[in-house]
């Protein structure tokens, strides 16, 4: 892949690229459980690639877990058989506490090593842009201190606040360049907990670290943030993210007014409201609506607030996909 940038692969097209992200429905043309998927890299790249073959999407992306960096620096996990693994307790309480996280390498751990053998077994086989997540680092630092603790922190304890993300942002620097490495063509970081802070806890707090990430990284950086963000999207534009990949309660037609002409807004369909209990005539409806109010903005990928559930229909992500493609 020769792009650079991400708005260059949207203005080589005359329409919006089509970039469901659906990793977890994979396990239904596999016959698998996401916990099979989470620790075998041959069946979770047999997963996306029955993805690919089924819907051919311009872009796609591996399963989304926000738990691979937690338990390789030691966090303890919990991991059902067919849910997303989650962190069971969270060790740091105070500064010191972070000095015990420090002792390993996380490219040694089981998981990350599934994770980057995914990504370069789609590098090698898969013939359009791949990408790969990461988890943001006031996202990890949450999962270090609990989110409740971490946002109280933020008032009386910022100092350890900022030791927790600096040591965050260093973990996932060290597994961007090895995902990059591997073959990724866009990194995205993953900040869910950040929807809850101000613009300027956010540019304090997580904005400034995401940008050290950002340049950090040699292949397309895109943030993404849950929720409701219309408070956060100044705050995202100035770290540097190639693509802002915003949450279905974002209102798409306001933000693109607000947000650089180089930069690509990504999303923004409802992957549970629409994508899980919709028809497939419901969800081309959506879609129909969303290209209407995004006509002639060329930074723009029509996708998913999030990721797919794993129940998700089949038939409603091809209707997703032929929808996007029929856009006349």
């Amino acid at each position: 892949m020769t792009a650079k940038r991400l708005i260059d692969l949207c203005t080589t097209r005359q329409n919006p690229l089509v970039v469901p992200l659906m990793g977890f429905p994979g396990t239904q043309l596999t016959h698998s459980s996401i916990w099979q998927n989470e620790f075998n890299s041959d069946l979770q790249f047999r997963s996306i690639q029955a993805l690919v073959e089924r819907f051919e999407p311009d872009a796609i992306f591996y399963i989304m877990d926000l738990a691979v960096e937690a338990g390789a620096i030691g966090l303890p996990v919990l991991f059902p058989v067919d849910g997303s693994p989650t962190v069971r307790s969270h060790l740091v309480k105070d500064i010191q506490d972070l000095e015990q996280l420090k002792i390993v390498d996380i490219l040694h751990d089981a998981r990350v090593k599934t994770y980057l053998d995914v990504m370069q077994r789609m590098s090698s086989n898969l013939n359009i842009p791949k990408g790969a997540y990461v988890i943001g680092p006031f996202t990890l630092a949450g999962l270090m201190m609990g989110a409740t603790e971490l946002a109280m922190a933020t008032i009386d304890n910022p100092a350890l606040v900022h030791a927790a993300a600096e040591f965050a942002t260093q973990t996932i620097i060290r597994y961007t360049g090895a995902l990059v490495d591997a073959g990724a063509d866009m990194i995205v970081i993953l900040e869910p907990t950040a929807t809850f802070i101000s613009p300027k806890a956010f540019k304090k707090f997580s904005g400034q670290y995401v940008e050290k990430i950002i340049r950090s990284i040699e292949a397309m950086p895109v943030l993404h943030i849950c929720g409701d963000t219309k408070h956060l999207i100044s705050a995202m534009c100035e770290t540097g993210a190639q693509g802002l990949s915003l949450d279905a309660p974002v209102d798409f037609n306001d933000t693109i007014q607000k947000i650089p002409s180089d930069m690509v807004l990504i999303g923004n369909i409802d992957p549970v409201r629409v994508m899980v209990y919709e028809t497939p005539k419901g969800v081309e409806k959506a879609v129909h609506q969303l290209l209407t109010r995004m006509r002639g903005h060329q930074n723009f990928i029509l996708s998913t607030g999030c990721d797919l559930p794993p129940e998700t229909p089949l038939d409603n992500i091809a209707a997703f996909i032929k929808a996007g493609r029929n856009q006349n």
